[in-house]
């Protein structure tokens, strides 16, 4: 009995470290194919679960050997995740933190992804108000916010609102700075992008509210496709924000760092929790969801996490500042608009959803 049962101990500190491992290495492939992106998204939680797994067999004679290279492999895995993790053809391009000189004007943008059936708008508001950032871009904006946001018209006039008819919403940017003269904001893809061209300080930047679809075998990667374009088409200056739905490492972040010529400003932590788990436990099991790129001539200085609001996302405060001379090239620094971007209504707002 005795064997028996050594003998059933062995088989599963063997089957269960193999078991966890296939996925595990799996979503390093994720540019094989979008079904094996979707296991990267949980890289970290797979890692630690297989160096938990590994341990019995540090004490089973003959299987020892199995035990090390299990928790070798997800230390190695789980690294890769931390921040300051880039790994060739792992991890996208990115960015790192610009120290303030003291001498530049610096901005701040709100990220915010609201969802959309979110009970406490007030919180929401009071954040805003308190926060007072240039800039906010958001997500799922639904029809259940557009009188919520109305609220914030006199402090945020110049706007673009995406899809404000639907049930879950789609995304926006409100702006206390105006937009460029003779440009207009868009939305593009059924909503999951606006973009406008801010003048800050006589700087024109194209900041864009982004919010993609879940990963494989939901539209996430025929999304990514669609949004090319449009991404390729942002300003030579250009600020992005929003819920992609894919964490740093993933292949889908890559693709949209490709897309858009961006670098993705360095993670402040886990964004994601599932809202019936205490928000204390989103650093430890969240997801790393909610980000933010830039492209030429912005210096990202920090980006924060700041308190809940009763959204499963929480929001993300970035500081940056233009620390490049404008430039004469004024018209190349305009968002150039595919056909079907719509612009919004005297570069205030539009409220209708393109197709992309």
């Amino acid at each position: 009995m005795h064997a028996s049962r050594r003998a059933t101990l062995a088989a599963i500190a063997l089957v269960l470290p193999a078991a966890l491992s296939l996925p595990l290495v799996a979503g390093f492939l994720g540019s094989w194919h979008p079904a094996l992106d979707s296991f990267a998204h949980l890289r970290a939680h797979l890692a630690v679960s297989l160096a938990l797994a590994a341990l019995p067999a540090l004490f089973l004679p003959g299987i020892r050997r199995v035990g090390w290279t299990a928790l070798l492999l997800g230390a190695a895995a789980f690294s890769s995740t931390l921040p300051g993790a880039a790994l060739p053809g792992v991890s996208p391009v990115s960015a790192a933190f610009h120290a303030k000189d003291g001498n530049t004007a610096v901005y701040r943008l709100l990220q915010l992804n609201l969802r959309f059936d979110n009970r406490t708008p007030e919180k929401v508001l009071s954040l805003i108000g308190r926060l007072s950032p240039d800039v906010v871009t958001l997500n799922e904006v639904s029809r259940y916010w557009t009188p919520k946001l109305s609220l914030l018209e006199n402090a945020y006039p110049y706007r673009i609102l995406c899809a404000v008819d639907s049930n879950v919403g789609a995304t926006a940017v409100l702006s206390r700075r105006p937009f460029v003269p003779g440009t207009a904001g868009a939305c593009h893809v059924d909503g999951s992008m606006s973009t406008a061209t801010i003048d800050f300080g006589g700087r024109p930047v194209a900041v864009a509210a982004l919010h993609l679809e879940w990963p494989w075998p939901f539209d996430q990667p025929a999304q990514i496709g669609r949004l090319a374009p449009h991404l390729a088409a942002l300003a030579p200056t250009a600020l992005v924000a929003g819920d992609l739905n894919a964490v740093p490492w993933s292949h889908a972040v890559r693709r949209i760092a490709a897309a858009g010529g961006l670098a993705r400003a360095p993670a402040a932590g886990p964004t994601w929790l599932w809202r019936r788990l205490p928000v204390s436990l989103r650093p430890w099991i969240g997801l790393t969801i909610d980000h933010v790129f830039t492209k030429g001539a912005i210096a990202i200085h920090s980006v924060t996490i700041a308190e809940p609001v009763g959204s499963d996302h929480a929001p993300l405060l970035v500081e940056f500042s233009l620390p490049r001379p404008p430039s004469d090239e004024r018209e190349k620094a305009l968002v150039r608009l595919p056909e079907d971007g719509r612009p919004a209504i005297g570069g205030r707002m539009v409220s209708e959803t393109s197709e992309g």
